[in-house]
């Protein structure tokens, strides 16, 4: 088995592979735009998570096909998560997933484009990782990541059933 194949599995079972897990596609697909938008105790929202996955997805997808890349120190995590009050729309969140399923197809389609010699070279602008790790840490956090929207979304029916 291949890095390639086992990132593509990886970010497939994130997004649209039923595997240990319900992948992120079938969370979504029954969300309404307000119950994305909806604020748990923390000011969490399902919507604002999803925005943080395509920033970060499409960050190291952009990365990734440059082959190299200055790390930015000046993005400040936090605002990852931001919304946009005039996208909080049924067409807002529309375009929402449409951005979410196009950033992971192109992830799928870089990938199986990718020589396996791409994967293992080091990154020495980033602790000197290699592609595959890099890949497989944002598996990672996408897996993370949709723990809390299962919980958020579960949280939010049970209140509003």
């Amino acid at each position: 088995m291949s890095y390639k194949s086992i990132l593509i599995d990886q970010l497939t079972a994130c997004y649209n592979d039923q595997s240990w897990f319900l992948p992120l596609e079938d969370i979504l697909k029954d969300v309404t735009a307000e119950e994305a938008a909806t604020e748990n105790n923390n000011k969490q929202t399902i919507w604002s998570i999803v925005n943080h996955l395509i920033f970060w997805n499409e960050k190291w997808l952009g990365r990734f096909k440059a082959g190299e890349f200055v790390l930015n120190h000046e993005i400040n995590n936090d605002e990852t998560f931001s919304l946009d009050p005039n996208q909080l729309t049924d067409s807002g969140w529309k375009e929402t997933l449409s951005r979410l399923e196009h950033v992971f197809r192109d992830w799928r389609i870089v990938l199986e484009e990718t020589d396996e010699m791409k994967l293992t070279k080091q990154l020495p602008e980033y602790f000197n990782a290699p592609w595959w790790g890099v890949v497989s840490n944002l598996s990672i956090h996408n897996a993370y990541h949709i723990g809390q929207i299962m919980l958020l979304k579960k949280q939010i029916r049970a209140f509003n059933p």
